[in-house]
Order: structure tokens, then sequence, then C-alpha cells
């Protein structure tokens, strides 16, 4: 029996895991057939996104003809999760949709409440986050335009990038930055750029470090910017 190794661009690529498990069900290969690794690189690159498309790029996409859009949103919030063996189950759950049809009317299913319990622990983190995390001026004063606020949070799960437009909408239009020790998010008034992990403590210096920016420490003197592809300078 051969083994597939699937390598996915980081912990929470949605996209990806939809295309080549849509491959590996065309090609019937079966679920332990199949080896699942993220790449850890992606957490540590910088890239700008319009704050108007889906968050980390994903998209609810087209579903499979034979599964429920309920169980692919419910894909969507697994993969958030920080378990290791998240991929195994959602392709497995996948391969048995299509092939056990009476899986659908079976609530009680060791998988299925797997991934119910892992979807419910990413929704708890999240509403952790909107409700501790806690932003402090380190630029101007919240009253003035250009304030930037700055939040240093370690959650459990892979919740950054999905959590950022909520920060978006709750701060506007206000300038801000999230830390986390795996990933970082900031808005600059235009783009939400994610960048690297930032250890707790570090502050202004991991922010920099972060993103390669310095934040204005008086307001007689002028923030240095870093010129980034597809972000303003």
């Amino acid at each position: 029996m051969s083994q597939h190794i699937v390598t996915l661009d980081g912990e929470t690529d949605s996209i990806g895991f939809r295309r080549e498990a849509r491959a590996l069900l065309a090609a019937l290969v079966a679920p332990d057939e199949v080896s699942w690794l993220a790449d850890a690189r992606h957490a540590r690159q910088r890239f700008s996104r319009d704050p108007a498309s889906p968050a980390g790029g994903q998209r609810a996409g087209t579903p499979h003809p034979l599964l429920p859009r309920s169980f692919m949103t419910l894909c969507e919030t697994v993969l958030l999760h920080s378990a290791p063996q998240r991929f195994a189950l959602l392709y497995r759950l996948l391969w048995r949709l299509v092939h056990e049809p009476g899986l659908q009317r079976n609530p009680l299913d060791a998988d299925r409440l797997q991934a119910l319990h892992l979807a419910q622990a990413v929704r708890r983190d999240m509403q952790k986050m909107k409700n501790l995390a806690q932003f402090d001026t380190v630029d101007g004063s919240a009253a003035d335009e250009d304030a930037f606020q700055l939040a240093w949070f370690d959650p459990e799960h892979h919740i950054v990038e999905a959590m950022a437009p909520f920060f978006l909408r709750r701060l506007s239009p206000m300038h801000w930055a999230l830390l986390t020790p795996e990933r970082s998010v900031r808005w600059d008034g235009q783009l939400l750029e994610f960048g690297p992990g930032v250890p707790d403590g570090d502050g202004l210096v991991g922010y920099r470090a972060a993103f390669g920016v310095a934040l204005r420490t008086d307001r007689g003197s002028a923030p240095e910017r870093s010129s980034l592809p597809g972000s303003a300078s």
C-alpha cells in the first residue's frame, strides 16, 4: 500500500486542504493511505490582503455534490484547531460521508463527535480572544485619528487570521496590531498585514521585528516605515 504525503501551505490552509481532499477522493485514496503535513514556514512570512476579502483568503467554495454545506462550514472551523490529527480526521469524515451516506443521520458517530468537539474548542478560543485581548495606546491617544493600539494574546488555536476582521470592525478607524506567539496582524488604515509571532513581553520591540516598522514614541517624531510590496509605504 503506497502512502500519499500531502503538505499544506500552513496550519490554516483550507483552500489547499479542499483541493487535495477533492483530488484524493476522486482518485479513491483511502484515509489510511494519506499523511497530512503543514508547512510551518507560512507562520513566519509576511503578507497583506484587502480587508474585504475572506479571512486568510478562505472561501466556502462549491461543496462536493454529496456533502452538506453545513459540513464544509464545520471543516473551516475545525481546520483552525491546533490538533495535528485534524486534517486526517476531516478527510476521514469526507471519505465516509461519500461512501457511507447513512453517516449524516448518525449524531453519535465518534468521528463526527470529535470534529464537533474541535470546532467548539475553536469557537471558545475566539470568544476568549474577543473578551481578553486588551489593547493599549502606544502612539498618540485614543481620541486621535492616528492613534495606534497594541495588544498581545496567546490563543490556543490558529485563529489570528480568522479573528482579524472582528478587531478591524471593533477598533475602526484606529490603527492597531495584535501580537501572538505564532502569528501577528496589524491594520495600517488601508491593509491588513500578517507577520510572524512575537514572544510575550516583547511589546514594541516584537512589533518592530514582526513588521519592520518602528512606532512613534513621542508626538514630535515621525515613524519609520518599510516599503512592502502591495502595501502603503
